[in-house]
């Protein structure tokens, strides 16, 4: 396998970055968008379950080898946030639905409401053949526990034979003496891997793990290594700093290296970059991109036209 063929680099969402002409209107940014990149990753997913006819346009507007890693919305994950509780709440008609603030107080019923709803809003994508996977990301405060590995088993099972990558956000779960059974649990249930470049921060931070987990598909994250910020959390602006980051040329070849080592277990790697709030994610992702001698072949962002 070859870093030309099986690797595609791409950035996280599509709307808010600097590559496009001035004036361009938001509708027109993903079709400009893959013409220099050939994945993204769909963040607003996390956050409200989109119309299936939203989705159906995003796979109309893309070329025929164009990829979306969707983030799973964070109900289904477990985030504890008032927005989610109130999404949920809406989707479900019912309500209770406010006051379950942990997924093992929602009842089977909802779960599975939730879940269908999901997967039907994702369906055109997925029938086009563009899903590259669905992220599940689960929180800060999901530890490694028996209890939590019975999420993911459920999780799992709800998604059916649908494709899924999974990324811990607690570094309990790559612990020297767990972390061979996380990733050979993983590769038995059916996950894809999630590898994240983050700052080496202790608790709240996990160490990259460049093992892929199936045989299909690795997914590679890179949210900069901004240690200073990286607990900033709770403060003003927080994710802009949080993100904060310019990878090297010195760090990204490691990866490079990397990401040919891996695909000696897994037949294609999306590469997402997360580092976007001071706009550095754009010039790592096309610095990987030339590192690999991958190119979309387009001209550059002010040549490109609206129509």
């Amino acid at each position: 396998m070859t870093l030309r063929e099986n690797v595609s680099v791409g950035l996280a969402g599509w709307g808010g970055h600097d590559i496009y002409p001035p004036g361009t209107p938001a509708g027109k940014k993903l079709a400009l968008y893959a013409r220099q990149f050939p994945v993204v990753e769909v963040d607003s997913s996390f956050y409200a379950i989109p119309a299936a006819e939203t989705v159906e346009r995003w796979t109309r507007e893309t070329p025929d080898d164009f990829g979306f890693v969707v983030k799973a919305h964070q109900a289904m994950t477990g985030h504890e946030r008032e927005a989610g509780r109130k999404a949920v709440a809406k989707l479900l008609a019912d309500e209770a639905a406010p006051d379950l603030k942990t997924l093992s107080e929602r009842t089977a019923e909802q779960e599975e409401a939730l879940f269908a709803a999901f997967r039907g809003a994702f369906e055109p994508m997925r029938r086009a053949g563009k899903l590259r996977t669905v992220l599940f990301q689960y929180p800060p405060w999901f530890d490694c526990t028996r209890a939590n590995v019975d999420v993911l088993r459920r999780a799992k099972a709800l998604m059916g034979e649908w494709p899924v990558a999974l990324e811990f956000r607690h570094r309990s779960w790559f612990e020297p003496e767990v972390r061979a059974k996380t990733l050979a649990f993983m590769e038995r249930e059916g996950w894809m891997h999630s590898v994240c470049d983050e700052p080496d921060a202790g608790p709240g931070s996990v160490p990259a793990v460049p093992e892929p987990t199936h045989p299909a598909r690795t997914i590679v994250r890179f949210h900069g290594r901004n240690a200073a910020g990286w607990h900033a959390s709770g403060g003003p602006d927080w994710r802009a700093v949080r993100y904060l980051y310019d990878y090297s040329d010195g760090e990204l070849r490691e990866w490079a290296g990397l990401l040919e080592r891996m695909l000696e277990r897994t037949a294609a790697i999306d590469v997402i970059f997360n580092n976007n709030s001071g706009g550095h994610g754009v010039g790592n992702a096309r610095r990987l991109m030339e590192m690999l001698g991958l190119a979309r072949g387009e001209p550059p962002p002010e040549q490109l036209t609206l129509f």
